[in-house]
This record gives structure tokens, sequence and C-alpha cells, in this order.
């Protein structure tokens, strides 16, 4: 059994320390008849294991120590019990003048546990991201002690609220952009203060590109979007200019040109050009390591229906087939075996012209098939359901979900690209609900209080931003990715009347109706009344909306390590709730509990009701097992995605142990104490750093490992399919 110290460093539990320091309150107390006997403190260290046990993961400090006095009160025994408490409060103000000194140490040290497992894609051991995590300490600490009201501070520590990216609040950033890699490219652009002008051909326009990518991740903290029909144009341009050069190379050997053989051997050297280019992208992008430790999160949309001209779509085309055919491959590992890579993330866009088996580019869809079926990817926009659902525009979401409302400029023309999500704040559900105590009049009371808290802690976001001068990101705010705002000039008019949104996430929507109905909230019963709070955060936001013409919208939160977060502070508020809160993670956004048995079909039918709710973004998925000898089966879930969702993926597994070669499911198991670890199954290598697991865990795909809720929630998933 593991215990997290007050540093986050992971060390083994030793029943001892309790016995000690219950034993030094106990003989502290004056009168000898209000002490504890030597059997009544052996009851104390036993209930303190037991309750440790019976939690399944590593315990905080504080938690054995809440656990501790409860015992200790329960024998009675309550003069002891004040002694504790007192020596605790002088010990804490003792500690709080170094708490940030001891974190930043343990993070340099590789001994801080919480921060290994805090983001799935982020290596701890490599000097960039000890960077990061360092600065991202002193954010926070800064943000507590001066930036936000105590109370928004104190409910974030509590997992009533969660209060995203707190490591980067102290800065003026903002969360995720939809880039406008059109007017960059077609207009030019300045990458460190060195202009880049328009691209001559496909491959610098895919340089730049990566170029744009790297600068964009660097400044700001979320998820970014580019869409591949932005390129387009530009193997036009390479055909151009490749035909001249074939005209003049057979114009050496031959006075008269077969110009049916200038198109064939032009038409070969751009497929070889777009080969090159869509390499070019894949391969830096994942290479490349931004100021935060990590490769840029970046989201690629191929969408055919953006495609200006027919000639402008069947390059495109070429393009969506090459990044499919590249990512089917994968990446090559360090021992040179092709694996699965997180990023970039891909979208495809199932519209007329490729969903059924007649339509032109079908062939793309199947393509698309056999690549989710092996490497998780592409996931899958509805254009169908998407127009339905957004005033009939089909557009990019932000990273892995964070979705725009429409909006118009001044000419009544729908703009996406060139905007960009302000903050997420997210609110516990299952707390509202637990808070309640089932009664349902509380329970709307408590849920208008929390989300007013929501919003006064999204205005301390907002008005963090309020003010900022384009000069602290030019990339973003002067040279196109998101506007072209004079040196000097505040951002603050993007901020208002809906061009830029501001999210609030919602959790743990499965446990809330569970705890209240007693039925999951896929019961025709309890239905309703998912729906209900929903619709309830929508017209909050609406309210919002209205007074500060600022895009207010609900979002389905991707929790990473916030599911456990969430559920340790479940358990320490309320203790253990079969089907509530026995399990070290509680459920993302809307979504069917992990272990609720619904075929793939009816799953998606049902959660698009929800989908449809969370304006803010969102994404379903089915689990499904390995599917690549099935592919009509995959063909059939993206045609019943085509005509029932708006945004849905497939999760398979893809591993690759590294000891023994097995490229099967790695398994997880418990170990010795009780703490959830990967294993080969071929080999029994328990090392995680000699094997490659990629999962996908909140929208986007996983490649380092999570933390031991996440884990647990991935173990717990059954098929869907």
């Amino acid at each position: 059994m593991k215990v997290i110290k007050r540093n986050s460093q992971e060390v083994t539990f030793e029943a001892n320390k309790i016995r000690v320091a219950v034993s030094k309150a106990n003989e502290s107390v004056d009168e000898l008849n209000k002490r504890l006997t030597d059997e009544q403190i052996d009851k104390i260290v036993k209930s303190v294991i037991s309750q440790c046990q019976n939690l399944g993961r590593s315990v905080g400090v504080e938690e054995i120590q809440d656990m501790v006095e409860m015992a200790i009160m329960e024998q009675g025994a309550f003069l002891v019990a004040k002694n504790y408490i007192t020596y605790r409060y002088t010990r804490q103000l003792a500690r709080q003048a170094n708490t940030t000194d001891d974190k930043v140490f343990s993070l340099i040290n590789l001994t801080n546990e919480e921060v290994k497992q805090e983001n799935s894609n982020k290596n701890p051991t490599v000097n960039s991201v000890q960077r990061d995590y360092m600065a991202g300490e002193m954010s926070k600490d800064l943000t507590q002690r001066f930036l936000l009201p105590s109370h928004i501070w104190q409910a974030h520590q509590d997992g009533i609220i969660h209060f995203h990216d707190a490591d980067y609040f102290a800065q003026r950033m903002h969360n995720c952009d939809l880039v406008n890699l059109e007017d960059m490219l077609q207009n030019g652009t300045v990458i460190s203060n060195t202009l880049i002008e328009k691209p001559h051909s496909f491959a610098t326009a895919c340089n730049i590109a990566t170029q744009i990518v790297a600068q964009v991740a660097s400044s700001q903290y979320g998820g970014q979007s580019i869409s591949l029909a932005h390129l387009a144009p530009f193997v036009d341009v390479s055909r151009q200019k490749i035909r001249e050069d074939v005209i003049s190379e057979l114009k050496l050997v031959s006075e008269q040109v077969d110009y049916d053989l200038v198109d064939k051997i032009t038409e070969e050297r751009v497929k070889k050009e777009v080969k090159s280019g869509i390499q070019t992208i894949q391969y830096q992008v994942i290479t490349l390591m931004t100021t935060n430790g990590q490769a840029p999160f970046v989201t690629e949309f191929l969408y055919l229906g953006e495609a200006k001209n027919e000639r402008e779509k069947q390059d495109l085309a070429m393009i969506i087939e090459e990044t499919l055919e590249q990512r089917y491959q994968g990446v090559k590992n360090e021992k040179g075996v092709f694996i699965t890579p997180a990023f970039p993330k891909i979208i495809y866009v199932l519209e007329e012209d490729n969903i059924h088996p007649d339509s032109k580019y079908y062939y793309l869809t199947k393509l698309a098939a056999k690549c989710t079926a092996k490497r998780l990817v592409p996931d899958y926009i509805s254009e169908k359901k998407m127009k339905e659902l957004k005033e009939g525009n089909c557009f990019p979401v932000m990273g892995c979900r964070s979705a725009l409302s429409p909006w118009k400029d001044e000419n009544g023309n729908y703009k996406f690209y060139g905007r960009f999500n302000q903050g997420v704040v997210t609110i516990n559900l299952v707390d509202v609900a637990l808070s309640s105590e089932g009664d349902y009049k509380k329970f709307w009371k408590i849920f208008d209080e929390r989300l007013n808290l929501c919003y006064e802690a999204l205005m301390c976001r907002h008005n963090r931003l309020k003010g900022t001068i384009s000069d602290v990101a030019p990339i973003l705010w002067q040279h196109g990715a998101i506007a072209r705002l004079k040196p000097g000039e505040k951002i603050d008019k993007l901020l208002y009347n809906g061009y830029s949104t501001i999210s609030l996430g919602y959790a743990g929507l499965y446990e809330c109706v569970k705890y209240m109905t007693g039925r999951s909230h896929t019961d025709p019963e309890a239905t309703p009344f998912a729906l209900e709070i929903m619709k309830y955060m929508n017209d909050k936001c609406d309210k919002w909306k209205k007074e500060t013409t600022i895009g207010f919208g609900i979002y389905g939160t991707p929790l990473e390590s916030t599911t456990y977060k969430f559920a340790k502070c479940l358990q320490k508020r309320f203790g253990i709730i079969p089907g509530v809160t026995d399990k070290n993670y509680i459920t993302n956004s809307y979504h069917v509990h992990v272990t609720e048995h619904i075929d793939a079909f009816e799953k998606l039918k049902f959660e698009s009701k929800f989908q449809a709710l969370s304006t803010g973004g969102a994404i379903s998925y089915v689990e499904v097992p390995n599917m690549q000898d099935n592919l009509e089966a995959v063909l059939q879930v993206i045609k019943f995605i085509y005509d029932n969702i708006m945004y849905a993926e497939l999760n398979t597994k893809s591993d690759y142990c590294q000891v023994c070669g097995y490229d099967g499911e790695i398994q997880i198991e418990d170990d010795q104490d009780g703490k959830l670890i990967w294993v080969c199954p071929n080999c029994g290598n328990k090392d995680q750093t000699k094997m490659n697991v990629a999962r996908r865990t909140c929208g986007y795909i996983g490649s380092q490992f999570w933390n031991q809720g996440r884990t647990q929630e991935i173990r717990d998933r059954v098929l869907h399919l």
C-alpha cells in the first residue's frame, strides 16, 4: 500500500507512524482516565489500515489524518482528538511557507507521483517538461495567493469545481484555437521576426504549417486545429511549376513534346511531393517539442466540403488519402517498430460524397475505417448532423472537442477560423447530488449556487485576458493565427460578442443521476432528469451570454487527471457510496458508465441527445475489440455516426512490448501494493519505459501513462461491439 505525501512523493505505507502520532497525542493528555488504552490505539490503527485498503489506491497523508481523527473520536477520547487536531494545525502553519518549494524539489528529483501521472503525453523526466511543471507550480501558487478569490480556490481544492489550467493562469494565456492557416499561407505571416511570404509549392506550405503549429502551441496551453483544405490550393501551385519543368526537360531530348506524357509525369511528381509534404507534417509534429515539453496538441481537419472547386477537391482528396495512409503505417519507435503516435489527432468528415458505397470518395472512407481499426484515428464528424445543429455549418472542433458557436462578421458571413476559447471551469455534478442528500428541492438550489460559483470563476478567466496586448503572442494576435491586430493593441474586442467562447465544463452526469434516482441515466425513467440537468446548464449559459455578450457554452469536460482528483475529493467528503463513489474515477461528461453493457449503436443514439445539448463541445465513443479483420463492421458504425450523431470515435488498443515484441493488448493488473500496473501478457514485462501503450482516454490518445483513477477506468471498460 502506498501513501502520497504533501509534496506529492509516493512512499510505502507505514502503520507504525499512525501508532506513534496517536501515542504522542495520547501522552499529551494529563488526565489518565481520558487517555486511550493500548487496545484502543490498536483498534484505531487497524481501522485506518482497513479504510485505506478499501479505497484501492494510494492514499493522501491528509486523508489518513482525517481517518485518524474520526477513529480517535469513535473511541470517545475527545481530548486526545482535540490535541491531535491542534498539532495538525500547528504543523500546517509551519508548512505553508515552503509547500511550493517542496513540490518544486520533488519535481526535480522525480519523486512527485501526481505530476508524473498528470499528463499522459508529457514525460516528467525531460528537462523542458520539468521546467514547465516548475513554472506551473509557481503559477498555481500566485493564482492561489493573489489572482483568485479564496472561496473559488477552496472550491477547486475541495473538488466542488475544477479551475482548469491554473498552472498557466498567472500568464495571460488562453485555451484553444482554430488557426486561420488559410490567411497565414495566402497572405503571409511572421515567425520569430522573420517574414514568411506566400509559399510557391505544396512542400513549402507544409513546412510553414508545421512552424506555425509549433509557434501557436508555445503561445497558448490548449489544443489547436488546422484544416488540410487550406493546404490544397498549393498542390496546383506545385503542379503548374512541375509541369513547366517537365516540358523544359522533354524539350531537351525531343523537339516535339507529348503533352499526354507531360501530364502523366507531372501527376506522378505531384503525388511524390504530396507524400513528402504530409510526411513533413506528421514527423515534424511528432518530433517537435514546444516550450511546455510535449508535441503540439494539434488536430487535422479532413473535409472535402471545404474545397472551393472540383480541381481543389481532387487535390484535397489526394492529401487526405496520403494523410490516412501514413497514419495507418504509424511511426517507428526507438526499436524501429511502427507504433501509434498520439498526435496529430485527425478528424474525418462524413458527407454525401464519401459515405455511400457508390459515392465518388467512398474509397477514402474505407481507408479511414482501416486506419481507425489499427491506429485509433481518425475520429468522425457527420456533416449532416453538424449542419442540423450549427446553423447549416460544418467546421472543426478546437483540439479534441472544444466547439465554437456560429458567428457572423459585419458582412453577415460566418467565420470560424481565427477564433478561440478563453478557458474552462468544470462543475462536479456528483458533488451537487451528494450535497443535496437526495432532496430534489435542495439539489436545484445547490446546483444554482454552484453554477453561480462557476460563473464567477469563468469571469476571473475572462478578466485575466482582458487588457492583454497583442505583443504577448505576435503569432496569434498580430500575424494571422487568430487576428492581425496592431502592436500594442488590446485583444479585448475578440473577447466579446461571441467571437470567442468560454466554457462551463461538467462531469459525472451518470453518478449524479444514479444517486438522485437510483438508476443509470440510460434508464427511461431517469433520462428526463439527466436531460433536465443539461438544459438547465444551457439556460444558465444563455442568461450569462445575454448579460455579458461573452460566448458561454457548456462543455463535456475531457477529464484526465481530474477524474481521479474528483473521485478522491468525493470519497473524502461523503465516504464510499456503492455505485457512486466506489470507484477512483468519475464519468466524463454525459457518457454512459464504462462498466454498463450497451451495444455501440444504442450508445451512440442515446448519447446523441446529450451531445446536441453540449453546445460548447463533446465527443462520444464506442469501445471495440481488434477490428482489423472486420472492417465491414467498422464501416457500419461509421455510417451510423453519419446518420445519428455529430461527433464520435471508435476506441481500440494499439500496444507494443519492447522486451518481447508482443503487439497485442498490454494488460492492467494489481501489484503487491494494491497499485494498478501495466503488464505484458506475453513476457510479464512491467517496465513502463519498455512498452508503448496507446489508449484514447479523453477524446485524444495518450501515449505515456495515467494516474490510478484513469488506469482503473481504462481497466473497467466493457466492449460495445
